[in-house]
């Protein structure tokens, strides 16, 4: 293709060069012809005349005396001019005086009487009259005839012309060749450059610049708006790769988005389905106790019913706090010297129930003896639990779950296997996602949680520096959680705690502050029943008027109170000399590290999360020590 251009362009080149060579030969030989034919007739026809003249003077005394001999002598005289092929004299009547006729010159011959004086061309002949006069009077005339060769004439110098022009085209031809390195062939070379630019994308090349004169300047023009076009291109591929980066990006947020969206739309289905389902069975029990009368029986069941399905709830919420405060950094590990088999065994008792009630066969491969780590025991047993719970709500009704422990001199690997339903390969990446569930049918579900366990699972475990897999062949062939924990210097054991205190409660004063009439009830009916003198108000306002009136020695204060809040009560009540040195409880729903801060800048001696355990209320009662109510 490079080859064809080229040949291309300095054919035209060629061609041009030759053409306007050509074009201005012709022109110039034309003029030339036309120029050289007028004047070669100019010439013969002066010449004619020259000799007409010459003839007419020698002429002239032969008339006059009649003398035809003289005048046919010098007649005669034309036979050294051998293109004059007939003359004559005539009288001034016109008749014939003397002649003379060239021998070898066909179809010449005189006219019989003498002509107008004048110039005739016919036929390649010039024939010339001229008068003869003596004493300015016409005594007779001449009469001149000879060849006009114009063809052969013409002939001649088509010939040179002809010479002339292929000498000059020639040249021409051969100087172009000479000059097509230093004309065309830069310009060739930048096509080429500029055809491999369009070929490769490669804006780097560059054209030879052979010359200073316009066309180097066309080169350097040319590589300049390579150059220019080249800083554009990267320009705008680096613009256009940076677009493709960001849609990209946006394509995975908008992705991350909606499977956020999606995660989170069944996450909250999820979690309405496990609040109600203790709900639920609080709801009949409550129902059962209002239909029983006093049934003591029936008394005992709907209470431990509602025992049950509150610790359920308590559960649910939380687990959903753990993660909240580990994701933001905010929880803080009781490190200490730790029997890995102890904790194994508790997550086993707190994972008893549900592995009982699915009849699951339940194998503990474990050491003897103890096995310590540094951990954090009641964590750890959290995370062992959750794998035990996880395990019996995705096996089928009288599968095997196993537990077993390995040891080596770096690290402790505890292995919770199950034959239940095992884990699909796209989703063992996922798995330890917060709210990921495993697919599974309709009915078994209810009793899938809220899909953190496992999220929980693993942030607690890295928190203690180790990590936590999954492995599972496929859909129904069962799974296999490993979580690996280092071993590393164990700090000192721990001194035992001593024992709970096991005298009586003393009666103390007690104002309890809610706006949730139902607790604030309940929790009067526990005290009471623990032999406190209780009061409960249902507002801020309230609870500092009764404050001030009974100087309580305890006093429970919810935070979200209707017209005052219990940061304020409290900062009140710490102002006022009656409740100064009172002992002020927090119990609330809110129970973020944030929330137990302000609660203690606001005087709370202690932050309580509701639902509140009796055994920490009675053991509040027992430490904190005003004096006695009687």
């Amino acid at each position: 293709m490079s080859r064809a251009a080229a040949t291309s362009l300095r054919r035209k080149v060629m061609i041009v060069v030759l053409t306007t060579t050509w074009v201005a030969l012709m022109l110039s030989a034309t003029a030339l012809l036309i120029y050289e034919l007028r004047s070669y007739q100019k010439s013969w026809i002066d010449d004619l005349d020259t000799q007409a003249r010459i003839i007419a003077s020698a002429s002239a005394p032969a008339l006059s005396f009649d003398d035809p001999k003289a005048a046919s002598e010098n007649l005669a005289l034309l036979q050294q001019r051998p293109r004059i092929t007939a003359a004559a004299v005539y009288h001034a009547d016109g008749r014939l005086f003397a002649s003379y006729v060239r021998p070898d010159a066909e179809g010449s011959g005189v006219p019989a009487a003498a002509g107008r004086p004048g110039i005739t061309i016919d036929n390649g002949r010039i024939e010339l009259s001229r008068t003869i006069s003596e004493n300015q009077q016409a005594i007779g005339t001449v009469f001149l005839q000879s060849q006009f060769d114009i063809v052969g004439r013409l002939v001649d110098y088509l010939l040179i012309l002809a010479a002339v022009m292929l000498t000059s085209l020639v040249i021409a031809a051969l100087v172009t060749s000479r000059l097509q390195s230093s004309v065309t062939a830069p310009i060739l070379e930048v096509a080429q450059v500029a055809r491999n630019v369009l070929t490769h994308r490669d804006f780097s090349l560059r054209a030879a610049k052979t010359s200073h004169d316009e066309v180097g300047t066309l080169v350097d023009a040319f590589n300049n708006m390579l150059e220019e076009v080249g800083k554009r291109t990267e320009a705008l591929e680096q613009s256009n790769n940076h677009l493709s980066v960001e849609m990209g990006e946006r394509r995975k947020a908008e992705d991350a988005l909606r499977a956020a969206a999606r995660t989170k739309d069944q996450f909250l289905a999820t979690l309405a389905h496990e609040l109600r389902n203790p709900l639920a069975p609080i709801t009949n029990a409550v129902e059962l106790l209002r239909r029983s009368g006093k049934d003591p029986a029936i008394h005992a069941r709907a209470l431990e019913i509602m025992a049950r399905q509150v610790r359920q709830m308590v559960r649910l919420i939380d687990d959903l706090l753990d993660v909240s405060r580990i994701t933001t950094g905010k929880v803080l590990l009781d490190m200490s010297r730790v029997d890995l088999v102890a904790v194994i065994n508790s997550a086993v008792e707190i994972a008893s129930p549900g592995i009982q009630e699915r009849r699951h066969l339940l194998s503990l491969d474990l050491p003897e003896g103890p096995v310590l780590v540094h951990g954090d025991a009641t964590r750890l047993a959290q995370v062992f639990a959750n794998l035990l719970n996880n395990a019996s709500k995705y096996t089928e009704d009288g599968g095997r779950i196993g537990i077993k422990l390995e040891q080596s001199a770096d690290e402790l690997v505890v292995r919770v296997s199950d034959s239940g339903v095992g884990i699909a390969p796209e989703q063992q990446d996922s798995i330890f996602d917060m709210f990921v569930q495993v697919d599974q049918p309709m009915e078994r579900r209810s009793k899938s949680g809220l899909g953190v366990g496992l999220t929980l699972a693993r942030q607690l475990i890295e928190l203690h520096g180790g990590s936590i897999s999954v492995s599972s062949a496929g859909l129904g062939a069962g799974s296999e959680f490993t979580v690996r924990l280092r071993r590393g210097e164990l700090p000192p054991p721990r001194l035992p705690e001593p024992p709970p205190l096991s005298t009586p409660i003393a009666r103390r004063r007690v104002l309890i502050a809610d706006d949730n009439v139902d607790f604030a009830n309940s929790l009067h009916s526990i005290l009471e029943s623990l032999g406190q003198s209780v009061t409960v108000v249902h507002d801020g306002f309230a609870a500092l008027e009764a404050a001030g009136r009974l100087r309580p020695e305890f006093i429970f204060l919810d935070i979200g109170m209707p017209g005052m809040t219990g940061y304020e009560v409290a900062e009140r009540l710490r102002r006022q000399p009656a409740t100064c040195d009172a002992v002020i409880v927090a119990i609330t729903g809110w129970g973020q590290d944030k929330d137990r801060e302000r609660a203690r800048q606001a005087g709370f001696d202690e932050h309580l999360v509701k639902p509140a355990d009796v055994e920490h209320l009675v053991r509040l009662l027992r430490s904190g020590a005003p004096a006695a109510v009687p």
